[in-house]
């Protein structure tokens, strides 16, 4: 690992530290400390995803014409001010602003150190890079939040006020950080021929298997991510009769399991195809809903149920872990050099709108529909797998296993894989 990524993983861990801080109290922050009700407090979180759903198309752009570092800047220096407002803010004008700021300063960082890490690997180390982002990202919001479980105070506005501060002055500690990051020099719209920048958006979605990734990338975020905190827990409290404590106890088992497992992992999926791993994982999560089936609708003990229902949670986390060295680096692997930044934006934005559909989907259907909710998720992460399968017959040889050559890879219509090969 150079200096410019032990930078960038350090930053990764100092903004997810950061967030671990405030994302669990954003909810009581808002509705209970101000006192302003449940419905602002929705508001806001509904906020975050539609600021993240506006700026998410032009962050690419500017990642390509500018570079992934200004913008990245640029991000930390609004999330922080965004932080800073919201810790101060009475009012629900003032709180809905600054949560906009926030929002959209965390949306942009997402694709933006996704390019620095691009740009900062190679074909061949890109999978562990992504893999340590993923496992510093776990670890900074686990300890983020536990430090910050410790700190709050509900009969303080002072307590979150301090959290809101330490949120970000982890992002100005960020900015400071990349300031001294040394980025390779990647190709921009600028050093390309004349043209070539012109429709990039256009040209992405005449990428058959960009295309499909992102299908892909949706159905994978809306029936994992998407319901962790809405569906999964709901159907949990409501038909296994999880208590908050064990709710908890999940969440730390999915966490763990990504700490110890991330990296075990990592080795075995490196010599891996890439969709035949995304297709495992689909198959994986078939049998975490399995076993939340069993959670809530079988006619166990309340030991047994709530066993079932942690080991749901830690079986989406083995999941995660072979995810973040897969998906990541084939999104990076299918772009053109000279859009990297936009690649990821899209990525990006097919997150977000996962996560702002998966709840709305999930979390009236597992407080109060528990058989159709199982057999629902369970046909998704089926669908996960089948969808792998298919993108595999859209990627080229290096793409699906880019151990067998270290050259970036550009999409379909760019260099064959034997072409990738003979190079290296």
């Amino acid at each position: 690992m150079g200096a410019a990524m032990r930078r960038i993983h350090v930053g990764n861990a100092l903004s997810a530290f950061g967030l671990g801080f405030t994302v669990p109290y954003l909810y009581v922050y808002v509705a209970q400390v101000r006192g302003l009700g449940a419905m602002t407090a929705g508001l806001v979180l509904a906020v975050f995803a539609v600021a993240a759903l506006i700026v998410l198309p032009f962050a690419g752009r500017a990642i390509v014409r500018r570079g992934p570092l200004p913008v990245l800047l640029a991000a930390l220096v609004t999330a922080a001010l965004g932080a800073l407002s919201l810790g101060l803010a009475s009012s629900a004008t003032t709180v809905l602003l600054s949560a906009a700021a926030l929002g959209a300063g965390q949306a942009v960082m997402q694709p933006a150190l996704a390019t620095m890490i691009v740009d900062c690997s190679k074909a061949d180390t890109r999978s562990r890079a992504f893999a340590t982002q993923f496992f510093l990202q776990n670890l900074g919001l686990g300890v983020g939040g536990l430090i910050g479980g410790h700190l709050v105070d509900t009969s303080r506005v002072s307590s979150f006020t301090l959290l809101f501060a330490i949120e970000a002055a982890m992002f100005l500690l960020l900015a400071v950080v990349m300031t001294t990051v040394r980025m390779p020099h990647s190709p921009r719209i600028e050093d390309a021929p004349a043209g070539s920048g012109r429709g990039s958006w256009k040209q992405l979605l005449g990428n058959r298997a960009m295309v499909q990734l992102c299908v892909l990338g949706f159905v994978l975020f809306f029936a994992c991510y998407g319901q962790f905190e809405s569906g999964l827990s709901a159907y949990g409290v409501e038909a296994a009769g999880i208590s908050t404590s064990a709710l908890g106890t999940a969440l730390a088992a999915n966490t763990l399991m990504i700490v110890v497992a991330q990296f075990a992992v990592l080795k075995f999926v490196e010599r891996r195809r890439r969709s035949r791993v995304i297709a495992a994982v689909g198959l994986i999560w078939a049998v975490a809903w399995v076993v939340a089936g069993y959670a809530g609708l079988g006619h166990g003990s309340q030991e047994m149920a709530t066993a079932a229902f942690v080991s749901t949670y830690a079986l989406f986390g083995l999941g995660e872990a072979m995810l973040s060295p897969t998906v990541a680096p084939l999104v990076a692997d299918l772009a053109p050099s000279v859009m990297a930044g936009q690649y990821n934006s899209a990525f990006a934005l097919v997150k977000q709108l996962a996560l702002a559909v998966g709840p709305a989907v999930g979390g009236p259907m597992g407080a109060s529909l528990q058989a159709p909710y199982i057999v629902t998720f369970l046909l998704f992460s089926l669908g996960i797998t089948y969808l792998a399968v298919r993108l595999g017959r859209q990627l080229t040889a290096v793409q699906d296993r880019p151990w067998l050559g270290r050259s970036r890879v550009v999409a379909r219509g760019g260099a064959s894989a034997e072409t990738v090969v003979a190079e290296a």
